[in-house]
């Protein structure tokens, strides 16, 4: 069994590269895969390893980067590893949006799961998904609406067209979306902020689910692909074609082939394309059979 840790710190950090080596070098001997990203303004990551291992290592990076709890945590469980190496990655921003935060100008907005089915069900309350489209299109929240923003950068755009006078609820997978996103319309003058403490994964794992407004499934970005109610493993997989999700009802279209297409691409991949990707499903297969793992193989169920 493993154990994934997702979390973020907001933190003015500095010797950003000596970080990265001894955060890369620390979780790589502890066999921890996952995605930590550094920035000058804080950190953000998922991590994944066996449970030992997995509380030394978050001893250690909150040792290398001198603090002592994060803004924001999560934890579930997976039969199977689901990332594939680690990786530790400096960045302007944790979350690219044009604009740094520091632990100085955060406002606790914060809204615990079991408070939140009554300020979303508040028909005065514009219920925001600021997540990209094809989150939103798995599962959401009731009544929700989506920005339809693929790069985040842009979010501040469709911000700038909201109501003031409106109270606003915000949610996203982890939380970190709609921290940076809160504090830029209270720059704006917005008075009635509000965000879901520590995203759909919290509310997913502590709402019941005939408690919860929740529909579908919550993509996250390894190999389980989607998450349910108690935050076990979705239904979902990914489409090879387009790195999409895909749902068991996508799969029963003659659009979809395994490990080629999807009703999502189908139409816009040349044959070309679609036979070079058949070969590698080819590879794949035999390789499952010979009991090996394929350079190809992007999921470890």
């Amino acid at each position: 069994m493993f154990e994934i840790f997702g979390f973020y710190k907001f933190k003015k950090l500095n010797t950003l590269k000596k970080n990265k080596i001894l955060l890369q070098d620390f979780l790589v001997k502890r066999n921890i895969r996952g995605t930590v990203i550094i920035a000058s303004e804080g950190v953000n990551a998922t991590i994944s390893g066996k449970p030992l291992d997995l509380k030394v290592a978050i001893t250690k990076i909150r040792k290398i980067l001198d603090f002592k709890k994060f803004d924001s945590e999560n934890s579930s469980k997976s039969k199977f590893q689901p990332f594939h190496k680690v990786k530790v990655k400096i960045k302007k921003e944790v979350v690219p949006m044009g604009l740094t935060l520091s632990s100085k100008n955060k406002k606790d907005n914060h809204v615990d799961p079991k408070k939140w089915n009554k300020l979303i069900a508040d028909e005065e309350t514009l219920v925001l998904d600021s997540r990209k489209p094809f989150e939103y299109e798995v599962g959401t929240f009731k009544k929700s609406v989506n920005p339809n923003v693929v790069n985040f950068r842009e979010f501040p755009k469709y911000l700038n067209k909201l109501d003031k006078k409106k109270p606003i609820a915000m949610f996203c997978t982890g939380g970190i979306r709609c921290e940076k996103a809160s504090v830029f319309l209270e720059k704006k003058g917005f008075k009635n902020v509000f965000q879901l403490k520590g995203g759909i994964l919290n509310y997913l794992k502590n709402v019941k689910q005939n408690e919860s407004l929740w529909s579908g499934e919550c993509f996250v970005f390894d190999n389980r692909i989607t998450v349910k109610h108690g935050l076990i493993t979705g239904t979902y997989s990914i489409c090879s074609g387009c790195r999409k999700p895909v749902s068991p009802k996508d799969k029963k279209s003659n659009k979809y082939e395994e490990g080629v297409s999807c009703t999502n691409c189908h139409d816009n991949l040349t044959e070309v394309q679609k036979g070079r990707f058949r070969m590698r499903q080819k590879q794949i297969t035999l390789a499952k059979k010979s009991g090996s793992k394929h350079i190809f193989q992007k999921e470890f169920k």
